[in-house]
């Protein structure tokens, strides 16, 4: 890729952008959130077309006219999201579109030994007669990169790949990609994790505000260089002093929640968070931990159990009234729980909020008072926008997340929970955001901190409880348990017990 240019009307989301993969090569795109790298990586994979540039593919030029194009180049994309039918099996899945026949009728048979030796070949085991639901995150990863390489792809693109892996996950992952590269394959990997890049990554290239900032090998940087290329600054290590921990200001007591045939979400479970004190909860997504922040701020009704904020019982409440009693929340994502892409970043700032006195009087809202409230959040949280009146949608996911953070933390509520608060945000803003969640902690706050990131949870947690299946595998404080210890747990490899 020469020169690529991509704008959207004034804003340069590539600016005259090079890069260049070799066969068998592993190539890391890093940068802050609006830096253009998942914008070069649209115009590679046929998402967006760009205005200036070429592309050559194999040593000729080519325009890539939209995904079937690329996919049928040998292009291929395993997305961050994951794109899998969970009614459908393991083979099914993979071979959608693209299915084997038997004159007119679909060759399960076939398929499934097409699956079988593509999962041998490249050392990606799975059963492909097992249904997508309820399989692990990690072996749903493996079906979405066995769906690419059943596409013949050469070149693969990875987005933010290990976001909601366990470090076991992880560790299989990078492997599996050093395996793909020895035999043959170009890898992309767009992700913010610096230390899986200099695990894996063979290059690197690092964007800022759309520009091409530096292409080096990974063997001549390190992750301090490339933290400052990123962001342009130095950044500070964030200092968590010990403080005593006042008094309790969450305590949930025994919760029980049951699902279909009343197989149980949440199983007893049982924690407190105190004033001036961040709890961290560790968890493979799917374990319960969405549906414990739900019971708690009233989302969803619990089957019994209790539920305590500043001594007040709230289980099953209205939202609004939990709310009232001292709760905000960072939901877990971002564009479903925490926003609504038609409205505008004024509306999604003061969403779940808009009736406080600040806000609104006698049914009415107060547009002066809200127009000062968000310009002020949006400067203070660098949220970058053309306007408060432009569309949440039509912000990157970074700055949608900074928006919704800064929402919920300047509501100064006694609680706050913050489910995934940096999921898909660059390493500043990351930053940024832990130093908020530390003031929060020495200002007498209460934080209950839901996360997948275990280095977020292990570096901000006073205590941290492991939820597996439903249920509290293990509780630690600060220093008393390492990453691998932690992933353990989260599978269910040790013994349900409290330390």
């Amino acid at each position: 890729m020469e020169g690529i240019v991509k704008c959207y009307g004034d804003l340069v989301a590539n600016n005259h952008v090079d890069l260049h993969l070799q066969k068998g090569e592993i190539l890391a795109v890093i940068g802050e959130n609006g830096a253009g790298k998942t914008t070069l990586m649209k115009v590679l994979y046929g998402l967006e077309q760009p205005d200036g540039g070429i592309i050559t593919l194999r040593g000729e030029k080519i325009c890539i006219r939209d995904t079937a194009h690329a996919i049928a180049n040998g292009i291929g994309m395993v997305q961050q999201h994951f794109m899998l039918f969970d009614p459908f099996t393991v083979t099914e899945n993979i071979v959608y579109g693209k299915e084997p026949r038997n004159g007119p009728f679909f060759d399960l048979d076939s398929a499934n030994r097409m699956v079988g030796d593509l999962s041998e070949r490249y050392d990606l085991p799975v059963d492909p007669q097992a249904k997508i639901k309820g399989m692990p995150v990690g072996l749903r990863q493996r079906v979405e990169i066995l769906k690419v390489l059943y596409q013949n792809a050469e070149i693969i693109i990875f987005d933010e790949p290990t976001a909601v892996l366990t470090p076991q996950e992880v560790t299989e992952l990078l492997k599996t990609m050093r395996q793909l590269a020895e035999s043959g394959k170009s890898i992309i990997i767009v992700t913010h994790k610096l230390n899986e890049v200099m695990g894996v990554a063979d290059r690197v290239m690092v964007m800022r505000n759309g520009l091409l900032i530096d292409d080096l090998s990974v063997r001549d940087t390190s992750i301090e260089e490339l933290s400052f290329m990123m962001v342009g600054r130095r950044l500070n290590v964030s200092e968590i002093p010990e403080i005593p921990k006042g008094k309790n200001v969450l305590a949930v007591e025994n919760l029980m929640l049951l699902g279909k045939g009343a197989v149980p979400i949440l199983d007893g479970v049982s924690l407190h968070v105190a004033a001036n004190e961040i709890v961290g909860i560790a968890g493979v997504s799917g374990n319960g931990q969405s549906d414990l922040a739900q019971v708690i701020l009233g989302l969803r009704k619990a089957d019994s159990g209790e539920v305590l904020l500043n001594g007040e019982k709230v289980l099953n409440h209205p939202v609004q009234s939990v709310r009232d009693a001292g709760l905000a929340m960072i939901p877990e994502d971002r564009f479903i729980w925490g926003s609504a892409a038609q409205a505008t970043v004024a509306e999604t700032a003061i969403m779940g909020h808009y009736r406080m006195p600040a806000f609104s009087k006698k049914n009415f809202l107060n547009i002066k008072q809200i127009r000062s409230f968000v310009t002020k959040i949006v400067r203070e949280f660098s949220v970058k926008t053309d306007s408060i009146q432009q569309r949440t949608g039509s912000l990157s996911g970074g700055n949608a997340q900074k928006l919704i953070v800064a929402r919920e933390m300047a509501q100064q509520t006694p609680l706050l929970i913050a489910c995934e608060p940096t999921r898909g945000i660059d390493i500043g803003a990351i930053n940024f955001i832990h130093d908020r969640l530390i003031e929060k902690r020495a200002e007498g706050g209460a934080v209950l901190l839901i996360s997948s990131e275990l280095s977020e949870v292990l570096k901000l947690s006073d205590r941290i409880y492991v939820i597996y299946k439903g249920k509290i595998n293990g509780e630690f404080s600060r220093g008393n348990v390492n990453e691998e210890e932690l992933g353990l747990r989260m599978v269910g490899s040790a013994k349900i017990e409290s330390q």
